[in-house]
Protein backbone atom coordinates (compact mmCIF):
# COMPACT_ATOMS: atom_id res chain seq x y z
CA UNK A 1 0.00 0.00 0.00
CA UNK A 2 1.39 3.39 -1.05
CA UNK A 3 1.23 5.80 1.89
CA UNK A 4 2.95 8.68 0.10
CA UNK A 5 0.87 11.67 -1.07
CA UNK A 6 -0.30 11.66 -4.67
CA UNK A 7 1.08 15.12 -5.44
CA UNK A 8 4.62 14.82 -6.92
CA UNK A 9 5.94 17.83 -5.00
CA UNK A 10 4.57 16.48 -1.72
CA UNK A 11 6.04 13.04 -2.43
CA UNK A 12 9.43 14.58 -3.08
CA UNK A 13 9.18 16.55 0.17
CA UNK A 14 8.40 13.38 2.13
CA UNK A 15 11.32 11.53 0.59
CA UNK A 16 13.71 14.37 1.34
CA UNK A 17 12.41 14.66 4.90
CA UNK A 18 12.82 10.95 5.58
CA UNK A 19 16.33 10.77 4.10
CA UNK A 20 17.50 13.80 6.08
CA UNK A 21 15.89 12.45 9.25
CA UNK A 22 17.73 9.14 8.95
CA UNK A 23 21.11 10.76 8.25
CA UNK A 24 20.74 13.27 11.07
CA UNK A 25 19.23 10.80 13.50
CA UNK A 26 22.14 8.41 13.11
CA UNK A 27 24.51 11.15 14.17
CA UNK A 28 22.67 11.20 17.50
CA UNK A 29 24.69 8.12 18.42
CA UNK A 30 27.76 10.34 18.45
CA UNK A 31 26.20 12.88 20.77
CA UNK A 32 24.98 10.22 23.19
CA UNK A 33 28.37 8.54 23.38
CA UNK A 34 30.36 11.78 23.59
CA UNK A 35 28.04 13.22 26.23
CA UNK A 36 28.49 10.22 28.51
CA UNK A 37 32.24 10.28 27.87
CA UNK A 38 32.29 13.95 28.93
CA UNK A 39 30.81 13.01 32.29
CA UNK A 40 27.19 13.90 31.60
CA UNK A 41 24.91 11.18 32.92
CA UNK A 42 22.25 9.31 30.96
CA UNK A 43 19.37 11.35 32.39
CA UNK A 44 20.88 14.79 31.68
CA UNK A 45 21.96 13.64 28.23
CA UNK A 46 18.41 12.64 27.31
CA UNK A 47 16.99 15.81 28.88
CA UNK A 48 19.30 17.90 26.70
CA UNK A 49 18.27 15.97 23.63
CA UNK A 50 14.53 16.09 24.29
CA UNK A 51 14.22 19.64 25.61
CA UNK A 52 17.02 21.57 23.93
CA UNK A 53 16.79 19.59 20.66
CA UNK A 54 19.45 21.53 18.81
CA UNK A 55 22.36 19.36 17.80
CA UNK A 56 24.82 22.21 17.44
CA UNK A 57 23.96 23.62 20.85
CA UNK A 58 24.09 20.18 22.44
CA UNK A 59 27.54 19.44 21.07
CA UNK A 60 28.74 22.90 22.05
CA UNK A 61 27.54 22.42 25.62
CA UNK A 62 29.17 19.03 26.15
CA UNK A 63 32.31 20.30 24.40
CA UNK A 64 32.71 23.00 27.02
CA UNK A 65 31.92 20.56 29.82
CA UNK A 66 34.38 18.02 28.43
CA UNK A 67 37.05 20.72 28.35
CA UNK A 68 36.43 21.44 32.07
CA UNK A 69 34.66 24.70 31.33
CA UNK A 70 32.28 26.31 33.79
CA UNK A 71 28.53 25.66 33.64
CA UNK A 72 27.99 29.34 32.84
CA UNK A 73 30.34 29.12 29.85
CA UNK A 74 28.67 25.94 28.65
CA UNK A 75 25.18 27.44 28.82
CA UNK A 76 26.29 30.71 27.22
CA UNK A 77 27.97 28.89 24.34
CA UNK A 78 24.96 26.66 23.70
CA UNK A 79 22.63 29.66 23.86
CA UNK A 80 24.68 31.67 21.38
CA UNK A 81 24.67 28.82 18.91
CA UNK A 82 20.95 28.23 19.41
CA UNK A 83 20.09 31.83 18.54
CA UNK A 84 20.23 30.92 14.85
CA UNK A 85 16.94 29.08 15.28
CA UNK A 86 15.19 32.40 15.81
CA UNK A 87 16.24 33.34 12.27
CA UNK A 88 14.86 30.05 11.00
CA UNK A 89 11.58 30.79 12.73
CA UNK A 90 11.24 34.02 10.80
CA UNK A 91 11.74 32.06 7.57
CA UNK A 92 9.35 29.17 8.16
CA UNK A 93 6.59 30.97 10.05
CA UNK A 94 5.01 32.47 6.90
CA UNK A 95 5.17 29.05 5.23
CA UNK A 96 3.55 27.11 8.07
CA UNK A 97 0.92 29.61 9.23
CA UNK A 98 0.16 27.64 12.40
CA UNK A 99 -1.56 28.80 15.58
CA UNK A 100 -1.99 27.61 19.16
CA UNK A 101 -0.22 24.47 20.33
CA UNK A 102 0.87 23.69 16.77
CA UNK A 103 2.93 26.88 16.82
CA UNK A 104 4.73 25.67 19.95
CA UNK A 105 5.33 22.27 18.35
CA UNK A 106 6.63 23.92 15.18
CA UNK A 107 8.99 26.10 17.20
CA UNK A 108 10.45 23.05 18.94
CA UNK A 109 11.24 21.27 15.66
CA UNK A 110 12.49 24.37 13.83
CA UNK A 111 16.06 23.29 13.22
CA UNK A 112 18.63 23.40 10.43
CA UNK A 113 17.24 20.35 8.67
CA UNK A 114 13.51 21.08 8.85
CA UNK A 115 14.11 24.64 7.67
CA UNK A 116 16.30 23.51 4.77
CA UNK A 117 13.76 20.95 3.56
CA UNK A 118 10.89 23.43 3.88
CA UNK A 119 12.51 26.24 1.92
CA UNK A 120 13.78 23.84 -0.77
CA UNK A 121 10.25 22.95 -1.88
CA UNK A 122 8.59 24.63 -4.89
CA UNK A 123 5.10 24.86 -3.37
CA UNK A 124 3.77 26.05 0.03
CA UNK A 125 1.91 22.79 0.66
CA UNK A 126 5.05 20.77 -0.03
CA UNK A 127 7.03 23.11 2.21
CA UNK A 128 4.69 22.41 5.11
CA UNK A 129 4.84 18.66 4.54
CA UNK A 130 8.62 18.71 4.25
CA UNK A 131 8.95 20.75 7.43
CA UNK A 132 6.82 18.46 9.57
CA UNK A 133 8.17 15.19 8.16
CA UNK A 134 11.73 16.36 8.72
CA UNK A 135 11.19 18.04 12.08
CA UNK A 136 9.27 15.17 13.65
CA UNK A 137 11.42 12.54 11.94
CA UNK A 138 14.65 14.06 13.19
CA UNK A 139 13.21 14.49 16.70
CA UNK A 140 12.19 10.84 16.96
CA UNK A 141 15.30 9.31 15.38
CA UNK A 142 17.76 11.73 16.98
CA UNK A 143 16.51 10.98 20.48
CA UNK A 144 16.33 7.25 19.82
CA UNK A 145 19.94 7.12 18.66
CA UNK A 146 21.11 9.48 21.40
CA UNK A 147 19.73 6.97 23.89
CA UNK A 148 21.48 4.14 22.06
CA UNK A 149 24.78 6.03 22.04
CA UNK A 150 24.49 6.99 25.69
CA UNK A 151 23.78 3.41 26.72
CA UNK A 152 26.63 2.02 24.66
CA UNK A 153 29.00 4.74 25.89
CA UNK A 154 32.70 4.14 25.45
CA UNK A 155 32.14 0.74 23.86
CA UNK A 156 31.43 2.52 20.59
CA UNK A 157 34.76 4.30 20.47
CA UNK A 158 34.63 7.61 18.61
CA UNK A 159 31.46 7.52 16.46
CA UNK A 160 32.82 10.32 14.29
CA UNK A 161 35.21 7.75 12.84
CA UNK A 162 32.19 6.06 11.24
CA UNK A 163 31.56 9.07 9.03
CA UNK A 164 28.15 9.86 10.52
CA UNK A 165 29.05 13.53 10.87
CA UNK A 166 29.86 13.63 7.16
CA UNK A 167 26.57 11.89 6.31
CA UNK A 168 24.51 14.50 8.11
CA UNK A 169 26.48 17.37 6.58
CA UNK A 170 26.22 15.84 3.11
CA UNK A 171 22.45 15.48 3.40
CA UNK A 172 22.13 19.10 4.48
CA UNK A 173 24.42 20.31 1.69
CA UNK A 174 22.41 18.38 -0.89
CA UNK A 175 19.33 20.34 0.13
CA UNK A 176 21.06 23.71 0.22
CA UNK A 177 23.00 23.30 -3.02
CA UNK A 178 20.09 24.01 -5.43
CA UNK A 179 19.43 27.25 -3.54
CA UNK A 180 22.89 28.51 -4.46
CA UNK A 181 22.11 29.05 -8.15
CA UNK A 182 21.53 32.84 -7.87
CA UNK A 183 24.75 34.84 -7.69
CA UNK A 184 23.64 36.64 -4.56
CA UNK A 185 23.16 33.30 -2.79
CA UNK A 186 26.66 32.29 -3.86
CA UNK A 187 28.02 35.58 -2.55
CA UNK A 188 26.31 35.07 0.82
CA UNK A 189 27.56 31.48 1.08
CA UNK A 190 31.12 32.44 0.18
CA UNK A 191 31.32 35.35 2.60
CA UNK A 192 29.72 33.27 5.36
CA UNK A 193 32.30 30.52 4.88
CA UNK A 194 35.16 33.04 4.99
CA UNK A 195 33.80 34.73 8.11
CA UNK A 196 33.25 31.43 9.90
CA UNK A 197 36.65 30.00 9.01
CA UNK A 198 38.40 33.20 10.07
CA UNK A 199 36.70 33.32 13.47
CA UNK A 200 36.83 29.64 14.51
CA UNK A 201 40.42 29.76 15.90
CA UNK A 202 39.81 32.90 17.93
CA UNK A 203 36.28 32.93 19.35
CA UNK A 204 34.13 30.56 21.42
CA UNK A 205 31.88 28.01 19.69
CA UNK A 206 28.67 29.58 18.46
CA UNK A 207 30.09 32.98 17.56
CA UNK A 208 31.19 31.96 14.01
CA UNK A 209 27.69 30.73 13.21
CA UNK A 210 26.17 34.01 14.40
CA UNK A 211 28.74 35.90 12.34
CA UNK A 212 27.76 33.91 9.26
CA UNK A 213 24.11 34.79 9.86
CA UNK A 214 25.07 38.44 10.27
CA UNK A 215 26.87 38.29 6.92
CA UNK A 216 23.67 37.08 5.27
CA UNK A 217 21.68 39.91 6.84
CA UNK A 218 24.20 42.55 5.76
CA UNK A 219 24.35 41.24 2.19
CA UNK A 220 20.57 41.21 2.05
CA UNK A 221 20.44 44.85 3.14
CA UNK A 222 23.12 46.19 0.80
CA UNK A 223 22.27 44.10 -2.28
CA UNK A 224 18.49 44.11 -2.75
CA UNK A 225 16.97 41.89 -5.43
CA UNK A 226 17.54 43.19 -8.92
CA UNK A 227 14.24 43.95 -10.69
CA UNK A 228 14.80 41.28 -13.30
CA UNK A 229 16.43 38.66 -11.07
CA UNK A 230 14.87 35.19 -11.22
CA UNK A 231 13.97 35.26 -7.52
CA UNK A 232 12.54 38.78 -7.49
CA UNK A 233 8.78 39.16 -7.00
CA UNK A 234 8.48 41.40 -10.09
CA UNK A 235 10.15 38.89 -12.38
CA UNK A 236 6.89 37.63 -13.87
CA UNK A 237 6.28 36.94 -17.51
CA UNK A 238 4.24 39.77 -19.10
CA UNK A 239 1.83 37.25 -20.58
CA UNK A 240 1.16 35.87 -17.12
CA UNK A 241 0.41 39.38 -15.86
CA UNK A 242 -2.11 39.88 -18.65
CA UNK A 243 -3.79 36.56 -17.87
CA UNK A 244 -4.09 37.51 -14.20
CA UNK A 245 -5.80 40.75 -15.12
Amino acid sequence: MNVLPSDPAARAAVRQGVSVSVATGLYGISFGALSVAAGVGLGPTMALSLLMFSGGSQFALIGVIGAAGTPVAAIATATLLGLRNTLYGAVVSPLLQVRGWRRLAAAHVTIDESTAVAVAQPEPAASRIGFWVTGVGVFVLWNAFVLLGALAGDALGDPRAWGLDAAAAAAFLALVWPRLAPRRAQLVAGLAVVATAALIPFVPPGIPVLAAAAVAVVVGLVTPNAPNAPDAPDAVDPAEKESVR
